[in-house]
């Protein structure tokens, strides 16, 4: 698909520029440690999600070929997107709920806020909902979530690509941060738990390869 082979190379462009942008980025020091907390376990889990991204959409690429591997990928993919769901919606309640105001953390500007996050959040729960219930009962109930799941995946790739774009910099900084700070307090349960949800993801991959799935091959990617 050429979405995906678009998708593919903003990606790899942005990790090219990794490096880079992580020397010239400024961060504001916040006064609550657990907002600088939450934003290292949420690059973290950041991180293993940028690479698994680029393996689901390398299997996008050779569909159908590949549609094994996108069902082992999307299992291993639904754990982390999980943890990185729950930290950022943490982190946006206590911005909003009015946490303790010296503890804020800075927002991103107005449009990654009030566009490209929804879009990326609902885009990822129609991508993830109608990719289980095709894995699960295939067209069984029509071509509406072949549909579906293309649809929201081209949005998906947008929205993503925006938003690593977007955040890169803080980011890739808070990932290098973590890693030279490796007795700096909660690292250990931070890695903890990012390590956790990949292995649940394997975990589920796994099980999954114990259903075989009435989704059509010929059908993917059409």
């Amino acid at each position: 698909m050429k979405f995906a082979t678009v998708f593919l190379a903003l990606f790899l462009v942005a990790a090219a520029l990794a490096p880079l942008d992580a020397l010239h980025l400024y961060r504001r020091r916040e006064g609550d440690p657990s907002v600088d907390h939450n934003e290292r376990l949420t690059a973290l889990a950041g991180a293993a999600l940028y690479v698994l991204l680029i393996a689901i959409a390398l299997t996008i690429v050779q569909l159908p070929e590949q549609l094994p591997v996108h069902y082992l990928v999307g299992f291993l993919l639904i754990p982390p997107v999980a943890l990185k769901l729950a930290s950022t919606g943490y982190r946006f309640a206590r911005y909003y709920l009015g946490g303790a105001a010296g503890g804020r953390a800075d927002a991103p500007p107005a449009v990654f806020r009030f566009v490209v996050a929804p879009l990326l959040v609902g885009s990822t729960v129609v991508v993830f909902a109608s990719g289980l219930e095709l894995w699960a009962f295939g067209l069984a109930y029509g071509r509406a979530w072949t549909t579906a799941h293309t649809v929201s995946a081209v949005v998906l790739v947008v929205s993503s690509s925006a938003h690593v774009m977007g955040h890169l910099r803080r980011s890739a900084a808070a990932v290098i941060e973590e890693v030279r700070a490796a007795a700096a307090r909660g690292a250990s349960v931070r890695r903890s738990i990012v390590v956790g949800s990949l292995v649940l993801g394997l975990a589920l991959a796994l099980a999954s390869l114990l259903y075989a799935s009435p989704f059509p091959p010929d059908a993917a990617g059409s």
